[in-house]
């Protein structure tokens, strides 16, 4: 049986933080007789991620996701607690560990702006020590899987959103990294761009083995790239399974989709309407209920489509949050 990549044992980074009330007196009164506040931006979180994993990082802003990336790269050190990421403590930054991970931020930059991006991929195989043909052979790869041929000549100040993130993760992976922290890849970008940077991702992941930890607000991601989730909310690990089983467990409504041959018809004996639009008609349905519900549709109305789908992953998460609170 192998050993996790990444193991975390009752993880948590909190912040004292100097509090006051506005005015000069309680300024001046905060010169001899501060007080603070603590702020648990990570409260005793515990997971362990196997080689190959690509998990998904889940939870709202101020979740603690990103500071729970920062520990365990190494940038951040843990209030209490401990974790390993391919046997090391990343807080001690050894070189070996640093030269087998990867941190990528959708929203801060690592390369030099006013220069081409082929510049800053020589910097970065001069700081990783990369032999000049393994260098070339990767880098050529993939400027050619994520097409950006052209775009490596530019100045970075020059390209788009989209196209500077492109360039930012092939810079990010110019040392073939064992393990990669994605902390909103995708952010800002279009449709087409999300999805170019998923399949590289994927692809990545698929021909090194990569253990990947990504945190996204895009559920598409998610659900293109992870089986499994994990979900946090307040700093404290809510879920951690797959991602089917917390549907299963928090969805307890399915959404059937019917399109009508002659395009009338009356639904709502079946369930709430959600939508209706001319000869096509969306309910919700409790999950226990699909198939007899389904069976009556097909068997009553004249149907030229149906589909039973789950509700959107985003209707679930935000169920999972609801929940905590109320139980808060």
């Amino acid at each position: 049986m192998q050993s996790p990549v990444i193991e975390v044992n009752n993880l948590s980074k909190h912040y004292r933080v100097p509090v006051r009330e506005a005015g000069l007196k309680a300024a001046t009164k905060s010169l001899f007789k501060r007080k603070y506040n603590t702020v648990k931006a990570v409260e005793s979180i515990s997971f362990k991620i196997d080689p190959g994993e690509v998990v998904g990082f889940l939870g709202p802003n101020g979740a603690g996701k990103t500071t729970t990336l920062k520990m365990l790269s190494g940038l951040l050190f843990p209030t209490t607690g401990n974790s390993t990421v391919l046997g090391y403590q990343p807080s001690r930054r050894q070189a070996e560990f640093l030269g087998q991970i990867t941190l990528v931020m959708g929203n801060r930059s690592q390369m030099s702006w006013d220069l081409p991006a082929l510049d800053s991929f020589e910097l970065q195989r001069a700081i990783y020590g990369i032999p000049r043909p393994e260098f070339e052979k990767t880098r050529y790869e993939y400027i050619e899987l994520l097409e950006v041929k052209e775009l490596v000549r530019k100045p970075v100040r020059n390209l788009s959103l989209g196209e500077r993130m492109k360039v930012e993760i092939i810079v990010a992976l110019l040392h073939r990294p064992k393990v990669l922290f994605l902390d909103e890849p995708t952010i800002g970008l279009d449709v087409t761009m999300q999805r170019r940077i998923r399949l590289f991702v994927e692809e990545y992941n698929h021909r090194t083995g990569a253990t990947v930890l990504l945190t996204s607000h895009y559920m598409a991601d998610v659900e293109a790239l992870c089986k499994r989730v994990i979900v946090i909310h307040n700093g404290k690990l809510l879920f951690d399974g797959d991602l089917a089983a917390l549907l299963e467990q928090f969805s307890a409504f399915k959404t059937i989709c019917v399109t009508l041959v002659n395009g009338y018809g009356s639904f709502s004996h079946y369930g709430e309407v959600l939508n209706q639009d001319a000869s096509h008609f969306t309910l919700r349905i409790p999950r226990e209920k699909t198939p007899d519900i389904t069976a009556r549709i097909l068997a009553e109305q004249k149907v030229e489509d149906l589909t039973v789908e789950d509700p959107p992953i985003e209707d679930i998460i935000e169920k999972v949050f609801s929940q905590k609170s109320v139980e808060a």
